[in-house]
């Protein structure tokens, strides 16, 4: 369940950079680029922070 809250939590985040960068006149194809990476960073990231740890370590 943490994991999904902080996935959207992080996908708000990635879609108000977006719209950020829309405004700013960045082309859309550089966007849709840093809207990939940025997702990509999101999951790895909180598959990282949300990951139980095995008790046997």
């Amino acid at each position: 369940m943490s994991f999904g809250l902080y996935l959207v939590g992080f996908i708000i985040l990635v879609v108000g950079l977006a719209m950020g960068a829309y405004l700013m006149h960045v082309p859309p194809r550089w966007i849709g680029v840093g809207v990939v990476v940025l997702v990509g960073f999101g999951v790895l990231s909180g598959v990282a922070t949300t990951r139980h740890r095995d008790p046997s370590d």
